[in-house]
């Protein structure tokens, strides 16, 4: 295995053909899958925002391999920071490698969702935040799958992200993960407080190995849009490929 491919520089990510999913702009939007339908006015106000959202977001991304130096129960060692992620060596098995990413759709649409609420314009102003919000999480999905392809030729398994602040690993954690590959290349900041700008931005944690525990619930494989992955556990049923 080339395992200098996962212990080089940052790789910066721009000119992503994302799509958004409509079923997780309704989910921000409080709708429950299966349960709720939209109406017309609702799907009409959802085709203006994205219409809107592709004009203004720029997702872009940077992401960096380090090897492993440690990992157990209570978290992992890698470049040269100790990430506390409780149960992470049962979640993920044995990775002899991690990609750290920072992912962001920047700072334009925010900014028109700001205006649109001075305006009194809150139908619109709420749903193009939901088509933001769903927006960044296909992009770290996006990129997970990135880091998935690279991983294939050279026999890894690569596992679904982790961030901090979802489950048991703490949003303090942000810090050390900023430590490890920086945001300022994508134009993404992090304050005392662990507080993100642009807010639509996500951190990532992906492990990478030949006996890696890959998508523990197969939401990873279910839209990945790779054909012919020879770790695939369930047929696509959706992408965030466009």
């Amino acid at each position: 295995m080339n395992v200098s491919v996962l212990a080089g520089p940052p790789q910066i990510f721009t000119d992503i053909p994302l799509a958004i999913d409509p079923a997780e702009v309704l989910r921000f939007q409080g709708y429950k899958r299966g349960i709720d339908v939209p109406g017309p006015d609702v799907m009409a106000l959802f085709d203006t925002a994205l219409a809107l959202a592709e004009t203004l977001m720029r997702p872009r991304a940077v992401v960096r391999w380090m090897p492993v130096t440690r990992i157990g129960d209570a978290g992992l060692e890698a470049g040269g920071q100790t990430l506390a992620i409780p149960g992470i060596a049962e979640r993920w098995g044995r990775v002899e490698h991690i990609a750290a990413g920072i992912c962001t759709i920047g700072g334009t649409l925010e900014e028109r969702v700001r205006a649109l609420w001075e305006v009194r314009e809150f139908p619109l102003a709420v749903m193009l935040d939901s088509v933001a919000s769903a927006a960044v999480e296909s992009l770290a999905e996006y990129v997970n799958d990135l880091l998935c392809q690279q991983g294939i030729p050279l026999g890894v398994k690569v596992t679904n992200r982790v961030s901090p602040g979802y489950g048991d690993w703490d949003v303090g954690e942000q810090a050390r993960l900023f430590r490890l590959v920086s945001g300022e290349t994508i134009g993404v900041r992090l304050n005392d407080a662990c507080f993100m700008t642009p807010e639509k931005t996500i951190t990532l944690l992906v492990g990478a190995g030949p006996d890696a525990r890959v998508d523990h619930d197969f939401n990873q494989c279910a839209r990945c849009w790779m054909a012919g992955c020879a770790y695939r556990r369930v047929p696509a049923r959706r992408t965030v490929h466009r």
